[in-house]
Formats: C-alpha cells, sequence, structure tokens
C-alpha cells in the first residue's frame, strides 16, 4: 500500500515544494492550508505521517499535535517549525511530535527525515496486522518488551507509547547501562545526526519517563549521565 502524508502548511510554495519532493518518493500527499480543516483531515483519515507547519490559519499546528496524539496515539508526526522559534520546538515535542525541522530545510534531509519515519510506522503496521505471529521477548528485569508484537510491559503493566518511544526504549533496553550521547541516539533511532535537533531527544526521553517512571523527576530506569548522555539502568527495573 502506498503511504499517503498529509501536509498542512499555508505558504502554497512551500507545500508545493514538499509535494513534489515527496511523490519523487512514490509518497502520495494530501494538503490543507488550514488548521482547522487539516485537523479534521488528520482525524478521520488514516496517514503515515503528518507534516505540520506551526503558524496556520484557524489553528496552529500545535494545537493540531495536541488534538491528533490524544486521539491517535501511534499517529507520527513532524512539525515544521521557523528557524529561530525554540519555543515551538520544545512545544511540539512536549505535545506529541515524533520530530521537527526548522524552516528553511534541505529537500534532501526533508526526504531522509520522511523515510526513516515511513520505516517507522511501516514496521510496526505490519507487526499489527501479523498479530498473530510468534512473540520474541526482551525481557529485563521487570521490563519486557515484545519486539514481534510491538509492545512493551512493565511490572505486567501494558505502556502506551509512540512508534518513536518505542523505537527508543528498545535501543536502551538493548544496550542496558551504556550511557549514549544524544547525537549517538539521534543518529541510531532517528538515523540522522545534524546539529541542532537535541531537543528531540530530551522530549523523548522526557515522554519515556513519564510512562516509566513513579516519579519523573527522580527517574531510576531512563537515568541522565550528566555532561555526556542517557542510559536505562538495568537495576532499575529489576522486582
Amino acid at each position: 500500500m502506498t503511504d499517503t502524508v498529509l501536509i498542512v502548511e499555508d505558504d502554497r510554495d512551500i507545500a508545493d515544494l514538499i509535494r513534489v519532493n515527496l511523490q519523487e518518493l512514490g509518497i502520495e500527499t494530501q494538503h490543507s492550508g488550514d488548521g482547522q480543516k487539516g485537523l479534521e483531515m488528520a482525524l478521520h483519515n488514516d496517514y503515515s505521517l503528518l507534516l505540520l507547519d506551526v503558524m496556520l490559519p484557524s489553528m496552529s499546528g500545535l494545537d493540531i499535535c495536541r488534538s491528533v496524539r490524544q486521539a491517535k496515539p501511534e499517529q507520527a508526526i513532524l512539525m515544521l517549525t521557523a528557524k529561530n522559534s525554540e519555543t515551538d520546538r520544545v512545544l511540539g515535542l512536549e505535545l506529541g511530535a515524533d520530530d521537527y525541522m526548522s524552516k528553511p530545510f534541505s529537500v534532501r534531509e526533508l526526504q531522509a527525515r520522511v523515510r526513516s519515519h515511513l520505516r517507522r510506522v511501516n514496521l510496526l503496521k505490519g507487526v499489527t496486522h501479523n498479530s498473530a505471529a510468534q512473540s520474541n521477548e526482551l525481557q529485563l528485569g521487570q521490563l519486557c518488551i515484545d519486539e514481534q508484537k510491538h509492545t512493551v510491559k512493565l511490572c505486567d503493566k501494558t505502556l502506551d507509547l509512540t512508534a518513536t518511544e518505542y523505537d527508543l526504549l528498545k535501543h536502551f533496553a538493548h544496550h542496558p547501562d551504556q550511557v549514549f550521547s544524544r547525537t549517538q541516539l539521534l543518529e541510531a533511532v532517528w538515523g540522522y545526526h545534524h546539529n541542532g535537533y537535541e531537543h528531540t531527544v530530551n522530549s523523548h526521553i522526557n515522554r519515556l519517563r513519564a510512562k516509566l517512571e513513579s516519579d519523573p523527576a527522580q527517574a531510576k530506569i531512563i537515568q541522565t549521565v550528566w555532561g555526556v548522555g542517557y542510559k536505562l539502568n538495568s537495576l532499575g527495573v529489576q522486582a
């Protein structure tokens, strides 16, 4: 099945640029230049990926992101932000975006970023459609990751993770107690290592902690190693 990407962008030139370059990859696109209309399209149709501009008529991309994430927890979302708008980037990620790109952006980087997200989405779809598949579990103390079914349990409680959160946790679980810098995590999980996108890692760590930790402010599982990066503490998931 062909992937379809919804572009919610009120600048027609930018929207057309994105559309042409995604179609070059064999990806179908739909477009809305209005925030409210874009939200309705996102909620009532199935898209492999949403590309959301922040500043839109009638409703901001941040509000769309919040609403879509609540209704469709597994929806892949990539925010398009102004180059100097750090607040928008952080807010978008905290509201549930998987990633962001700053305008102006490289067309090749956009294509690479979209391909990376679609690979992750299609893996999840393949697992969902093959629900009878045999389990392939990664067990680490009370943390259980079923790599075949794409599910995570902690102390027998199923966690509701986005595809990106799942991939980040799985990467940590395959390397318990190993410390990774933000740059290493960007490359391993998101598939790129461009400078300036460290907020992506920080926000996903915060979101994972909110779902894993009884007290995210005193993290025992995903720990910060100051001046270096993050690690999964194997003792933190023991009984």
